[in-house]
C-alpha cells in the first residue's frame, strides 16, 4: 500500500461498496465544512481497475471524494492497495460497521484542546458545520468535574436534562455532591437523576423580570444563558433569588399605579386581596383600584378590583362632617429590611452567643435561679405538670439535675456543682432560632441579662449582608466611612471589606426586646385574678404582696 496524489474527478465508484443509502444533507455538509477547512485527514483508498482499464476503484472514502470535488480540490492525497478477489465488498463492509462513534467526553476535551491551541469557537463551528451555540453548549459541558468525566465516558451518560443542570454548578459542589453518590463496587451505576437533584438550583428568568439593567447592576444580577434552552427565547437566568426579588419589589413600587398596591401571594401564587374587595375579571372602571404582586415564577403581575361603598351615616349628624374614605385598601408591607433567611440567621447568631455567654459570662446565683424559672417559660419546653397535663420531651433535660444527686439517691452537691448544672440546663433549654426550638422572648430577655451582645459574631458579611434590603444597607453604612453606592452590590462589598477587621451587629440582632412586646408577653403570661389570689398566697405569704425574690427580682431579670 503506498500513497499518491490523483485528481478525485478520475476515481470511479465502486458497485460493491457497502453504503448504497444516501447520506444526510446534514452530514455531507459536515464533511464538506470539515474539507475546506482542514482537508482530508484520512486519504481514501483506492485499488487499481480489474479487465484491462488504467483508472482506480474507489474501495473506502466515497463520501469524502464526492465532497472533496465540492470542495473544488484539484488533488487528493490516496492510499492504493492491490485488488481483492471479491471487488473490496468485505474491506468496505468492515470499513462502514467496525467504527466507534466518538465518546461524547472525548468531543468536550477535543474542543477544549483546540481551543487551547488557538481556535476560536466560531472557526471549531466552521470546521465541524456545527453552530457556535452548540460549540459552547459542548464548551460548557467541560466543566464538569473530572472525576464524573471519567465516570462518563465508560458510557453511564446523564440526559440532557440532567447534565446541564451539573455543568452548571461548580466544581466545588459537584465535589461535594459526588462524594454522597459516586459509584461503588457494589452498586457501578451512578443515579445522575439524584446528583442532578442535589446541584438544582432555583432560576429567576430574565424574561420574567420587569426591572431593566439599571436595578439588575444595583442588586448586583448576573445574568446566565442558558446555553440548553431554545434559541429563539431570552434564556438568560439568576440563581440570586433574593436580589431578583428584591429589585422586581422596587421596581413595582416605582411603577405603582394612583389607587394602587403591592399586594402579597398566597402559597399557591394568588394574589391577597384587601378585605371585602371584590375582584374586576373585565375591564376595569376608573374608579377601580389596581393591585400589583409576584406569582410563584417572581414576575409582576397586575389584577383589578373594587371595595364595596362606604355606608352613609345616618342622622343629621353625618350631613355636616362628611368625608373621603380611602377606597384603595390596605397596602400590603414593603420589603422588610432584613430577609427570612436573615432572620433564621440572625436566630442561630443569638442562640450561639447566648449559649457562649451562658457558659461563660458572670452571673449572679440570684439571676441563675430567676433564669431558670424564665427556661422552663420557654415555647421549645415541655413537661409532665403535676395538675394532671402531659407534656412530653422533656426527659433529656434529666441529665443536668442528676449530678446533684450522690451514690444513695439523696440530694447532695455544693455551690459549684449547683452552677454548673444549672448553666447546662439553661444551654439546652434556651434558643432563639427560627424553628420549634425557638424558646420566645424570653431567651432574648436572657440574652440581655447575661451580656449575650457582647459574644454575637462579626455580621458585616457578605452572607448576611445579602439578606438587607437597599435602606437597611445604607443605614448599615452610618457610623463608617463608607458611602451608599449606586449598585446595592457594590455597597455591600464596601461593608464586607471595612469590617473584614471590625465587628458589625445588626441592631435587629440585639437580644433586649422592644417595651411593647416585653409588655404583650407580661399581660399574655398574668395568671387571671380569680385563678391567681390562691397562688399569690401560697408564693408571697398571708399578705398577697410579692416578695422580693419573685417580684423585683424577676423584674430585674426582664429588664
Amino acid at each position: 500500500m503506498h500513497l499518491i496524489k490523483v485528481d478525485p474527478r478520475a476515481l470511479k465508484e465502486n458497485p460493491d461498496r457497502t453504503r448504497q443509502t444516501k447520506s444526510t444533507p446534514q452530514a455531507d455538509a459536515l464533511l464538506l465544512a470539515t474539507i475546506k477547512a482542514v482537508g482530508i485527514v484520512q486519504p481514501p483508498v483506492i485499488t487499481p481497475e480489474t479487465g484491462g482499464g488504467n483508472g482506480f476503484i474507489i474501495n473506502a472514502g466515497h463520501r469524502r471524494v464526492k465532497q472533496a470535488i465540492a470542495a473544488g480540490l484539484e488533488e487528493i492525497d490516496v492510499l492504493v492497495d492491490e485488488a481483492a478477489n471479491d471487488n473490496g465488498a468485505m474491506r468496505s463492509m468492515i470499513e462502514n460497521i467496525a467504527r466507534e462513534a466518538l465518546n461524547p467526553v472525548d468531543q468536550w476535551r477535543a474542543i477544549e484542546r483546540l481551543v487551547a491551541l488557538g481556535w476560536t469557537e466560531e472557526a471549531i463551528g466552521v470546521a465541524l458545520a456545527l453552530p457556535v451555540r452548540q460549540i459552547k453548549k459542548l464548551r460548557l459541558l467541560a466543566n464538569v468535574l473530572p472525576a464524573m468525566l471519567d465516570h462518563m465516558a465508560k458510557g453511564d451518560m446523564p440526559d440532557e436534562r440532567q447534565l446541564r443542570t451539573i455543568a452548571a454548578a461548580s466544581l466545588d459542589e459537584q465535589k461535594e455532591v459526588w462524594k454522597k453518590h459516586k459509584p461503588s463496587k457494589a452498586d457501578p451505576q451512578v443515579s445522575w437523576w439524584s446528583v442532578a437533584q442535589a446541584l438544582q438550583k432555583t432560576r429567576m428568568h430574565a424574561r420574567h423580570a420587569s426591572f431593566g439593567d439599571d436595578l439588575a447592576q444595583a442588586y448586583g444580577i448576573e445574568w446566565v444563558e442558558d446555553l440548553f434552552a431554545p434559541a429563539d427565547e431570552d434564556s438568560r437566568y439568576t440563581t440570586n433569588v433574593e436580589a431578583f426579588l428584591g429589585a422586581q419589589q422596587e421596581w413595582m413600587a416605582n411603577n405603582l399605579p394612583k389607587k394602587g398596591i403591592i399586594a402579597e401571594a398566597t402559597n399557591y401564587g394568588e394574589v391577597k386581596l384587601p378585605p371585602k374587595a371584590e375582584r374586576v375579571y373585565g375591564k376595569p372602571a376608573k374608579s377601580d383600584c389596581t393591585a400589583m404582586y409576584l406569582d410563584r415564577e417572581g414576575r409582576v403581575q397586575t389584577v383589578h378590583y373594587r371595595m364595596p361603598e362606604a355606608k352613609k351615616p345616618k342622622g343629621k349628624a353625618a350631613s355636616g362632617s362628611e368625608s373621603v374614605a380611602d377606597d384603595t385598601g390596605v397596602v400590603s408591607k414593603p420589603r422588610p429590611d432584613v430577609t427570612r433567611k436573615g432572620v433564621e440567621m440572625i436566630g442561630d447568631f443569638r442562640t450561639d452567643a447566648l449559649r457562649e455567654a451562658l457558659g461563660r459570662a458572670p452571673i449572679e446565683d440570684d439571676t441563675l435561679m430567676a433564669l431558670l424559672l424564665l427556661a422552663f417559660a420557654g415555647q421549645n419546653v415541655s413537661v409532665t405538670t403535676g395538675s394532671g397535663g402531659v407534656y412530653y420531651g422533656h426527659s433529656r433535660l434529666a441529665k443536668h439535675a442528676a449530678v446533684l444527686f450522690d451514690a444513695d439517691g439523696k440530694l447532695a452537691f455544693d455551690m459549684d456543682t449547683l452552677r454548673v448544672a444549672a448553666r447546662s440546663m439553661l444551654v439546652d433549654v434556651f434558643s432563639c432560632r427560627e424553628n420549634a426550638t425557638n424558646s420566645g422572648i424570653v431567651a432574648r430577655i436572657a440574652g440581655a441579662t447575661v451580656g449575650a451582645d457582647g459574644f454575637l459574631p462579626n455580621m458585616g458579611t457578605d452572607d448576611f449582608l445579602a439578606c438587607l434590603s437597599r435602606p437597611a444597607l445604607e443605614t448599615s453604612c452610618k457610623d463608617t466611612p463608607v458611602l451608599p453606592r449606586q449598585r446595592v452590590k457594590d455597597t455591600r462589598a464596601a461593608l464586607v471589606e471595612h469590617f473584614k477587621e471590625g465587628h458589625f451587629v445588626h441592631p435587629s440582632a440585639l437580644f433586649a426586646p422592644d417595651a411593647t412586646a416585653l409588655g404583650g408577653w407580661l399581660s399574655s403570661s398574668t395568671p387571671a385574678q380569680a385563678d391567681g389570689d390562691e397562688a399569690d398566697d401560697d408564693l408571697a405569704g398571708t399578705t398577697g404582696e410579692p416578695s422580693d425574690a419573685d417580684g423585683e427580682g424577676f423584674r430585674e431579670a426582664a429588664e
